[in-house]
This record gives structure tokens, sequence and C-alpha cells, in this order.
């Protein structure tokens, strides 16, 4: 870590970050008075790059800000996640910190605080001593993140977690409820399924990103269901292949002679994810009282 003293006026703009060929780019808001005043957005996503803006530790829904230097590392951090959240990322996602602050002594108390969120991915990182935009501002964080794909397994911050506990029961429920609204459970509808499924969810980091469902084997052909849900902002990095294969994986485990899904066939992606992994389509059907349109698919090799 670097230690630069220098006089510059840190407003935290962002910056583009384009290097060459096609890129999604799209700008988050906090609602922060500084973004609307000063033309700027709390992070740009281009690509899978992320750049989140120099954040300090206003709490941007009253627009107030405490005195204590350690308080606005801690609310510089919330605030910074609830922007890595909105563009589908978490701190474990982090390649790339910058440290702004008035005074160097107000470092050193703020290190617990910054070490409890980055010790484990370890970004690259700067201390700068630098004015800021207001003198109640005590600490300023700039970070830059990527969205790359993740898997499960030892040392990934991805983890496929049992659903087990009411607070469980309540993420799979929300993530569920998400991805396929015309089949909302209530926590009772949620809670009865544990009985007779196995359900888990996908955290990345700490952050709850999916979810998935296994209904055991049945019938004379042991007919196993493997569901995996993804919310909107994590999908394409993986995480619904890893929870498909952890699906597919305990499916084995219990014997299944074959192994299907059900999506909604308004969910043109879900489709085509299950089209890539070698599902065939089945059948179609409206359940009786309702008119969503559901699609059932076979794997097309039984499970080795």
């Amino acid at each position: 870590m670097a230690l630069i003293v220098s006089s510059r006026l840190a407003y935290g703009l962002v910056h583009d970050g384009t290097t060459g060929g096609p890129q999604v780019r799209r700008a988050i808001v906090s609602g922060s008075a500084f973004e609307e005043r000063i033309g700027y957005a709390r992070a740009v996503v281009d690509g899978d790059r992320v750049h989140v803006s120099g954040t300090t530790g206003f709490d941007y829904a009253s627009m107030t800000i405490s005195g204590d230097v350690v308080e606005q590392a801690e609310q510089c951090l919330r605030n910074i996640g609830a922007a890595l959240a909105e563009a589908g990322c978490t701190f474990a996602d982090v390649v790339r910190v910058r440290y702004l602050l008035p005074a160097r002594e107000d470092f050193e108390p703020c290190w617990p605080v910054l070490r409890r969120t980055f010790a484990r991915v370890r970004p690259a990182a700067t201390m700068t001593v630098c004015g800021l935009a207001d003198e109640r501002m005590r600490i300023e964080i700039e970070v830059d993140a990527r969205r790359g794909t993740v898997a499960a397994g030892p040392g990934s911050a991805l983890r496929i977690e049992p659903v087990e506990g009411d607070a469980m029961v309540e993420e799979w429920r929300h993530v569920h409820n998400v991805i396929v609204p015309p089949a909302a459970m209530t926590l009772a509808e949620a809670r009865e399924r544990t009985g007779r499924n196995r359900l888990a969810n996908a955290y990345l980091d700490d952050v709850l990103v999916g979810c998935s469902t296994l209904r055991p084997p049945g019938g004379e052909e042991r007919v196993a269901t493997v569901i995996a849900r993804v919310l909107p902002a994590y999908r394409g990095r993986g995480i619904g292949t890893a929870l498909y294969e952890a699906g597919l994986g305990h499916a084995r485990e219990l014997g299944a002679g074959a192994v299907e899904t059900v999506v909604l066939a308004a969910n043109a992606e879900g489709l085509r994810f299950a089209g890539a992994r070698g599902f065939v389509e089945k059948e179609r059907y409206v359940l009786d009282g309702e008119r969503d349109e559901w699609v059932d698919l076979r794997l097309a090799a039984a499970p080795a």
C-alpha cells in the first residue's frame, strides 16, 4: 500500500474504462444529493468491470454523517456494498480499493473495519492524504470490481448450502418468488417444501444470489427434478451452472434414473440455459385455474 501526500480535491467522478469491443454500460445511482448536483453516478457497470465512485460516510437516505471516522468508514462500506449488489457483484469481486483521508492519523483506527471487509479478497490498495469536498468528510473509499465467472469449491467465494431454519427458508422463498412470481409461495408453503425436497441457497461471499430445488427420484423411472434459480443481477457468472451441477450430483447419489427440470414458458433465458445443458422439451401445460404456461424438460442422457 502506498502513502501519497496530495492536495487534490476528490469528488470521486467515475471513468468509463472501455477497453474496446462491444460493451454493456449502465450507471447506478444511490440517491445522493452530490450525484445529482455534480453530475456523476455512484457506480458504472462497463462490461464485466464495475467502477464505484469515491464514496463517503453519508447516509444517503437522510444525508447525515457521523463525526466518528470509524463509523464513517463503516457507512462508506455499506454504501459501496449496496452499489456492488445492484451491479451483480460483492466485495469478493473487488480488485482495487483507494482510501482518501484528509488526516493520515485517521487511517489506522479504520484498519479493523477495512480488514473485516477485504482481508479475504486482498485487493490492490492505495491510501492518499488529500482534501475532500466537505469538511465533515473524514474518509472516502473508491473501489473497482470485476464480475468474473465463479464456481463452488474450496477457497471459492461461492457457497451452496442446504436450507436449514426459517431464515434460510425465507431467503430461498425470496429467490423463488422473484424468479417465478406466478407460483409465489408463502413462508408456510416454503417450509412445507423442506419436508419433501432438498432445498439449497447460493451465496456469493455473504450475499444471497440464488437457490435450487431437488425433488427426489420417484416412479418406475426414478425421475428426479432439479431446478436452479439465480437472481437477475448475478446471472452470467456460472452460478446457475454450479447450482445445477450440485443438484445433479445429489440426484445421482439418490439413484435417479432420469433427471427433469421445469421452466416457466415465459422465461426464455431459463429455457436457453436448460437447452444448453442437454435438456429436451417434454411437454407444455397450464395448471387448472391458472393462465401461465410451464415447460417440462428431460435431460437427454441418463445421469451417469
